[in-house]
């Protein structure tokens, strides 16, 4: 971001009525290492990594990582400019170039943090956005977002709430103050405006033209980073002895995992519970995993945060990509409220099979679940029991392109059951091949 936007980032804060905390040099080195490269310059056959220390500070032998790409190594030097000798240790503010031990490659947009307190890496957030435009903004719209020195395209994929409360029909127009949940592309490295005041800022543009400022939230959602950055070494794919073309035959009917996604209450496990026993006496090889059975044993560790929500996803999509390779139809009855999540289940299953995930949306209004509402949540989320309760103190996100949706709000249990059960048949069909003919 260049010091003219950065500038008029700091009015619009003041006219936002928050204080830009963490700005001065003292408050800015107590805060977690954060430098935004700038870009990467060869000097002497050595790759010199620039950019300018936003907060926090650097030494020669820290064990830094750059996000979101997740590398890592040590600091082997930093450099100044006009500066004849090497710096053991730089601050906040300052413009530096760094070595590292090990030749990585570094690309503009990249933040350096120390290993131990990284930035958030998500792919969706949540932003209190100044409208700068005089058009309204509208949900589904795309804008490229900065972000430090990285820029990536984001869509609008929800305002939640406008908080100018003369804006005409709810509407944001032109310096109205909204919530708002941007999505990503690509996997985005950034902090919270409350932990990070400097860092935690972004700005929408379209084109040239700055169009909106935002400060960064992530409540109700997920650091994403431990679900994508891999810990096990020295690990080696061991094939089967049976292949999967060889049980396919056996069973007669393709692979693969029907994931069913929606608010609680309304009907995923019903459905699911009975679509198995519907395949299972039409001869399918098929199975359920419904989301408090997992939990009573392979996901009993994990609790209800965002981050711990995101895990037990991860952990489901692996074991049902497990199950289809083993030659099962698998149906999973999940919220699973986080399209990111849903995406590496697909991921999963579809390293199986090329076409075996199917996404089906069991969809009932919130008021029809909560009316159901079997097990007495929603009423103890009202009453501020539960914390991070679907629908109510954590999001849902809908899928954007399901397989399948099933209206369960206003239609009988048999109609919604036909429905799925009938896509599923179409498209995993038993054949009349005696096994192995």
């Amino acid at each position: 971001m260049d010091c003219e936007t950065e500038d008029s980032f700091e009015r619009l804060l003041d006219a936002l009525r928050i204080p830009a905390a963490g700005d001065t040099l003292s408050e800015r080195d107590a805060l977690p290492l954060r430098m935004p490269v700038e870009g990467v310059h060869y000097s002497d056959n050595r790759r010199v990594i620039a950019g300018r220390i936003e907060t926090g500070r650097v030494s020669v032998g820290d064990h830094v990582l750059f996000s979101p790409s997740n590398q890592t190594a040590r600091v082997a030097g930093i450099e100044v400019r006009d500066v004849p000798a090497p710096l053991t240790e730089a601050t906040a503010g300052r413009p530096i170039g760094l070595t590292l031990d090990t030749q990585l490659v570094i690309e503009r947009g990249e933040t350096v943090s120390h290993l131990d307190e990284p930035p958030i890496e998500t792919d969706v957030f949540r932003a209190r956005l100044y409208w700068l435009r005089r058009g309204p903004l509208e949900p589904g719209r795309r804008f490229t977002l900065r972000l430090g020195t990285a820029a990536a395209d984001v869509e609008v994929q929800s305002i939640d709430r406008v908080i100018d409360p003369g804006a005409p029909d709810g509407q944001v127009t032109g310096d109205g103050i909204a919530e708002v949940i941007l999505r990503s592309r690509t996997m985005l490295a950034l902090d919270e405006f409350e932990a990070n005041p400097r860092t935690g800022r972004c700005v929408l543009a379209d084109g040239s033209e700055v169009v909106g400022v935002g400060l960064i939230g992530m409540e109700g959602y997920p650091d994403q980073r431990a679900l994508i950055t891999g810990c096990s070494s020295n690990v080696s794919v061991i094939d089967h002895g049976v292949s999967r073309a060889a049980r396919t035959r056996r069973n007669r009917h393709a692979v693969g995992v029907i994931w069913l996604t929606g608010l609680s209450g309304a009907g995923k496990s019903t459905l699911a519970i009975e679509a198995e026993d519907h395949l299972f006496r039409k001869g399918y090889q098929v199975y359920a995993l419904d989301g408090d059975n997992v939990r009573r044993g392979l996901n009993a560790t994990l609790g209800f945060s965002p981050e711990d929500r995101a895990e037990n996803i991860r952990r489901v999509g692996e074991v049902a990509a497990l199950f289809a390779d083993a030659g099962f139809i698998v149906l999973t009855a999940f919220i699973s409220p986080y399209r990111s999540d849903r995406a590496r289940a697909r991921a999963a299953a579809e390293r199986v099979s090329p076409n075996g995930f199917h996404e089906v949306y069991v969809r009932a209004p919130l008021e029809v679940c909560e009316a159901r509402d079997p097990q007495g949540l929603y009423r103890r989320a009202r009453a501020g029991e539960i914390a991070d309760f679907t629908g109510i103190s954590a999001p849902y996100e809908p899928p954007d392109r399901p397989e399948l949706t099933v209206d369960t709000g206003d239609r009988p249990v048999e109609r919604s059951l036909q429905a799925l059960t009938d896509h599923i048949e179409r498209h995993f069909a038993l054949t009349d091949r005696e096994p192995g003919g």
